[in-house]
């Protein structure tokens, strides 16, 4: 286990889900750690399984999905969404967007899902 609970929630996300294609930005140690774990992911290849950023608007998400960089199943994991109140403001436009189906509030990270045929629901766990 990792001692950044982020990290930990991304890198049993990849293996429970089994993704084959993740992207992970400006994070250079967190992508060499999924590498070592994970030989066989491909990094940055389109569309993703699984996107890890730091920070995510709602502008950037739109644009992501309207290139085709994400599909039904894609889940992006944005970390530290509770670190400033811009953070948090940042999450709950995201939350907000009738794209996003499902989302979790780990406190610190947070799972979004686009799944198409899924009810809408917001869900907060401690994690």
């Amino acid at each position: 286990m990792h001692k950044n609970r982020s990290i930990n929630v991304l890198l049993k996300t990849i293996a429970y889900f089994g993704f084959e294609k993740v992207s992970i930005k400006n994070r250079t140690q967190v992508k060499e750690l999924v590498q070592q774990t994970f030989p066989k992911v491909q990094f940055d290849g389109y569309p993703f399984d699984l996107l890890f950023v730091d920070k995510l608007g709602s502008g950037t998400f739109q644009q992501l999905l309207s290139e085709g960089k994400l599909h039904n199943d894609s889940i992006i994991l944005v970390d530290s969404i509770h670190r400033t109140a811009e953070d948090l403001e940042h999450w709950n436009r995201l939350i907000a967007l009738p794209e996003i189906t499902v989302s979790i509030d780990m406190f610190h990270c947070g799972l979004l899902s686009i799944r198409r045929e899924q009810v809408k629901e917001h869900f907060r766990i401690r994690i």
